[in-house]
C-alpha cells in the first residue's frame, strides 16, 4: 500500500534541506565589514596584545604617516629617562625660551624667561598637549637645542625598534621630515608602560590645575570605555586625527593605534569598535574584516581581505638630513607608501 502524500513529504524534506544550507552559507562573522572614518591614503591602524606582542589587527601599520602630537610621547619618554637617571626631578624648573614661547597653540602661553616645574610640564604635555612646554623640555634636555633633542629622539626610536620614525621637533607641529608608523607608535606606547610604570598614571589624567585654573584635556576616550587608561591624541591638518590608546581590563591588555581619522569623535568610535572586536569571543576565529572607507557608498563592494590603500604609489625616499621646516600650522603633503602589513607580520617587540 503506497504511503499517503509522498509528494508533500518530499517537499517538506526539500524545504528543510534548503533552510539548513541557507543557515550555513549566509551567516556572516561579526563585523565582517568595518567602517573606517578616514581616507585610504591617511588611514593606518594596529591593535596589539600588549602582554604577548601579538598583532590582532593591522592596516597600513608600517606605512609612514605624520605623528602630530603623538610626538610628545617620545618627548615624555626622554623626560622620564632623565628623571630615572637623576638628571631632573619633579621639582626641577624648566626655562621657557623665546623659541618655545613662540610656538602656536595648543599652548599654556608662557613668556620668555618664565619656568615650569617638571611635574607640571608632564601634565601640560599629556593633558593639554602644550607645544610651548614640549619645546621647552626638548631644549632643556637637548642642551639648549631642539634640533639636537630631535636627533636624540630619533636615536631612541631606533633603539626601541621604531624603524619607520624620524623626529624633527619635540611637539609634533608640521614638518615634512617628521614621520612615523602606526606600528612604531604601538611599540612606543608599550615601551612607555613597561619601562615607566611608576609614571604611566599621568596618561590617565583628563585635567590638572595650573596657576589656579583647571586645564582640561583632549582625550575623550578616558572615562568613555571601561578599561581605557591612556595615552595620547594628536592632530594636524596633514595627519588627520590620531590616537594611541591603552586598554587594560578583564585580563586583557591592548594597545590600539588609529591614524588619519576625519574627526575626533569618529576616531574614538573606531577605537571603541576595534577594542570590542579584539576582546570579543569571536576574535580568534574572525579574519581581517572588510573595510569601508570614508566617502565610500554603502552599496559599494567592500574590499576583500587587506585593503591595498597605498598600492601603486611610490614609497617614501629617505628623509633629507636637514629638511626645511614649513611654517607652523601650514598644511603638509600626505605621505603614501607601500603597505607592508599582513596577517603574518612578526610579533611586535615588548621592550
Amino acid at each position: 500500500m503506497p504511503r499517503p502524500f509522498p509528494l508533500l513529504q518530499k517537499l517538506i524534506a526539500i524545504l528543510a534541506l534548503l533552510a539548513l544550507v541557507a543557515g550555513c552559507t549566509t551567516a556572516a562573522p561579526p563585523e565582517s565589514v568595518l567602517t573606517v572614518p578616514a581616507q585610504p591614503q591617511k588611514y593606518a591602524a594596529i591593535v596589539v596584545d600588549a602582554s604577548t606582542g601579538k598583532t590582532l589587527f593591522e592596516v597600513n601599520s608600517r606605512s609612514q604617516r605624520y605623528p602630530a602630537s603623538l610626538t610628545k610621547m617620545m618627548t615624555l619618554y626622554m623626560l622620564f629617562e632623565a628623571m630615572e637617571s637623576g638628571r631632573v626631578t619633579k621639582e626641577t624648573r624648566i626655562p621657557v625660551s623665546d623659541h618655545a614661547a613662540s610656538q602656536p597653540p595648543t599652548k599654556l602661553r608662557f613668556r620668555r624667561g618664565e619656568t615650569i616645574d617638571v611635574d607640571s610640564a608632564i601634565r601640560a604635555m599629556v593633558v593639554k598637549s602644550a607645544n610651548d612646554v614640549a619645546v621647552a623640555v626638548g631644549e632643556y634636555l637637548g642642551g639648549g637645542s631642539e634640533d639636537q633633542f630631535a636627533a636624540m629622539m630619533t636615536a631612541k626610536a631606533r633603539s626601541l625598534g621604531m624603524s619607520g620614525t624620524n623626529f624633527r621637533n619635540a611637539c609634533g607641529l608640521p614638518d615634512d621630515g617628521q614621520v612615523t608608523t602606526a606600528r612604531d607608535m604601538a611599540v612606543l606606547g608599550m615601551a612607555l608602560e613597561k619601562r615607566f610604570p611608576q609614571h604611566f598614571h599621568y596618561f590617565s589624567e583628563s585635567d590638572f590645575m595650573f596657576r589656579g585654573k583647571l586645564v582640561r584635556g583632549h582625550n575623550d576616550m578616558l572615562g568613555r570605555v571601561r578599561g581605557v587608561d591612556g595615552i595620547k591624541t594628536g592632530y594636524i591638518r596633514a595627519s588627520g586625527y590620531n590616537i594611541v590608546t591603552s586598554y587594560n581590563a578583564d585580563g586583557r591588555h591592548l594597545i590600539v593605534v588609529v591614524m588619519g581619522a576625519d574627526s575626533a569623535r569618529q576616531r574614538n568610535d573606531h577605537v571603541e569598535a576595534l577594542i570590542q572586536r579584539s576582546v570579543g569571543p569571536m576574535t580568534a576565529d574572525a579574519g581581517q574584516p572588510r573595510l569601508m572607507y570614508s566617502g565610500q557608498q554603502p552599496s559599494a563592494a567592500p574590499l576583500p581581505g587587506l585593503p591595498q590603500a597605498d598600492s601603486g604609489l611610490p614609497g617614501l625616499p629617505p628623509p633629507p638630513a636637514a629638511p626645511a621646516s614649513p611654517l607652523p600650522g601650514s598644511p603638509a603633503s600626505d605621505l603614501p607608501s607601500a603597505d607592508l602589513a599582513s596577517p603574518t607580520s612578526p610579533l611586535l617587540p615588548t621592550q
